[in-house]
C-alpha cells in the first residue's frame, strides 16, 4: 500500500512538474492569448501595421504590446522619455507589455509613425528571441556593423547608445538596421523578412523625412557659404567706394581752387577725367546696391528654411511647443 502510494505521489509530482515545464514553454502563447482575447486594434494602429507591411507574427507581437498612438505629450514623456536616440519617436516598454507611439500630424513628417511602429516592435521581436537565435542575430548584427555600415548618422547613434546604454545597443542595431537602412547583406534581409513583405517600404519612409531635414540642413548651410562670399564682396566694394569717394572729394576740392584762382585750363583739363571718375563711382554704388538687395534676400531665404527645419524639429520633439508658420 505504501509503496502504490509513493507511486501515486511520485506520478503526481511528476505530472505536475511536466505541466508546470509545459506551461513555461508555452507561456508566451498563453500570455499573449489572454492579452489579445476582446482586443481590437484602432484604425490608425491596423493602418500603420499594414503600411509596414507586417508579417503575421510581426503584426501580432505589435498588438499584443497594444500600441498606444497618442498627441499627450505629458503622457508620451512620462512612458518614454528621451529614450530614443534615432529619427523615431516612440519607445517598447517590455515590462508593461506597451508600445508607445507620438502622433506626429506634420504632412512633411509623413512616414515617422511607421518607421517608429516598426522599429518598436523589432525590440519586441528582440527580446523574444531564443539564446541560440539571438546569439545568430547578434552575430549578423555586429558583422554588418563593423564592415559594411557606411550610413555616417546611423553609426553617429549608434556611438551614442554605446555611450548612455550599453548593454542594449545590439537590441538598437536590430531595430534600426531593420527599418533605416534600404540594402542589408542577404542574411540580414532573409532575416527581416520573417516580419516584413517589403521591408524597403519602411526604410524609405525612413529616407523620406529624413531627407525633410537634410535637405534643409543642406539648402542653410550653402545659402551659408554663398552668404560669407557675398559678404566679403560686399566689405571690399564699400571698402573701395569710400577710398573713392575720398579721392572725388580731394579732386573735386584741387579743381575748385584752381578755378577760385583763375587756373581755367587747368581745371577743365580735369573735369573729363572727374565726370568719368564720378560715372564709375556711381556705376559701383548702383551695382553694390543690387549686391545687398541680392544678399537681403538670400539671406531671408536662408532664415525661411531654416525656420522651417526648426518647425520639423519641434514637430518631431515631443518635449517642444511648435513654432507657428511665418
Amino acid at each position: 500500500m505504501r509503496t502504490t502510494r509513493r507511486l501515486i505521489g511520485t506520478a503526481l509530482l511528476l505530472a505536475v512538474i511536466a505541466g508546470g515545464a509545459l506551461l513555461y514553454a508555452n507561456r508566451y502563447q498563453i500570455y499573449d492569448w489572454a492579452r489579445l482575447q476582446n482586443y481590437q486594434p484602432p484604425a490608425a494602429i491596423s493602418q500603420l501595421a499594414s503600411d509596414d507591411t507586417m508579417s503575421p507574427y510581426a503584426q501580432h507581437m505589435f498588438y499584443v504590446n497594444r500600441p498606444d498612438l497618442t498627441t499627450d505629450k505629458t503622457f508620451f514623456n512620462q512612458k518614454c522619455g528621451n529614450k530614443e536616440q534615432t529619427i523615431v519617436l516612440g519607445c517598447y516598454r517590455s515590462a508593461e507589455t506597451g508600445i508607445y507611439l507620438y502622433d506626429i500630424t506634420d504632412p512633411r513628417l509623413a512616414g515617422v509613425e511607421q518607421v517608429t511602429a516598426a522599429h518598436e516592435t523589432l525590440h519586441a521581436i528582440y527580446e523574444r528571441l531564443s539564446s541560440k537565435q539571438r546569439a545568430s542575430v547578434d552575430t549578423m548584427l555586429l558583422d554588418y556593423y563593423n564592415n559594411n555600415l557606411q550610413d555616417q548618422r546611423i553609426k553617429q547613434n549608434i556611438d551614442l547608445y554605446k555611450k548612455i546604454e550599453p548593454n542594449d545597443v545590439v537590441n538598437e542595431m536590430h531595430s534600426i538596421f531593420g527599418t533605416e537602412i534600404a540594402s542589408l547583406p542577404p542574411p540580414l534581409e532573409n532575416y527581416y523578412k520573417q516580419y516584413f513583405t517589403d521591408r524597403q517600404k519602411i526604410a524609405q519612409y525612413a529616407a523620406d523625412y529624413e531627407g525633410a531635414f537634410t535637405s534643409r540642413q543642406n539648402e542653410v548651410a550653402a545659402d551659408d557659404t554663398q552668404l560669407a562670399a557675398m559678404k566679403k564682396q560686399i566689405d571690399a566694394d564699400n571698402q573701395d567706394l569710400t577710398q573713392r569717394q575720398q579721392a572725388l572729394i580731394a579732386q573735386k576740392s584741387q579743381m575748385d581752387a584752381e578755378l577760385n584762382k583763375g587756373q581755367t585750363a587747368a581745371y577743365n583739363a580735369q573735369v573729363a577725367p572727374y565726370n568719368a571718375a564720378v560715372d564709375a563711382y556711381n556705376n559701383e554704388v548702383a551695382a553694390l546696391k543690387t549686391l545687398v538687395a541680392q544678399y537681403n534676400a538670400l539671406v531671408d531665404r536662408r532664415n525661411a528654411i531654416a525656420i522651417e527645419e526648426n518647425q520639423l524639429t519641434q514637430a518631431l520633439s515631443s518635449q517642444a511647443t511648435p513654432i507657428p508658420a511665418q
